[in-house]
């Protein structure tokens, strides 16, 4: 099992930043692949972002390219988000979620169907 939360979330404003951390505990963190995802009201959860088991591999939905950048820091067992150049369109529930990932396997990093844990999320509004 493995436990997940989320902080970090709040209200801004446009062109702001924003860094959303996620704490990880249960099961060893290094073992798992981890992604960033998002609800808007009325939407479908979207990918965000996720990086790989050591970090060393990182990907992004091209709406967030070059303005969020993930990281984790597995002696810390934490996730992060730092999102810059924040628009409107930006605003949702963000969650983390925890992908088991043996030694050459292959998941899905996009499909949150593949991910086994998620957090509850923490809501990110961006006015205008």
């Amino acid at each position: 099992q493995v436990e997940l939360v989320e902080s970090g979330g709040g209200l801004v404003q446009a062109g702001d930043s924003l860094r959303l951390s996620c704490a990880a505990s249960g099961r060893k963190f290094s073992d798992y692949a981890m992604g960033w995802f998002r609800q808007a009201p009325g939407k479908e959860r979207e990918f965000v972002a996720s990086i790989s088991r050591i970090g060393g591999t990182t990907y992004y939905a091209g709406s967030v390219k070059g303005r969020f950048t993930v990281s984790r820091d597995n002696a810390e067992n934490t996730l992060h988000l730092q999102m810059s150049s924040l628009k409107p369109e930006d605003t949702a529930v963000y969650y983390c979620a925890a992908q088991f990932v043996r030694l050459y396997q292959y998941r899905d990093y996009e499909d949150g169907h593949e991910y086994d844990y998620w957090g509850r999320g923490t809501q990110v509004t961006v006015s205008s």
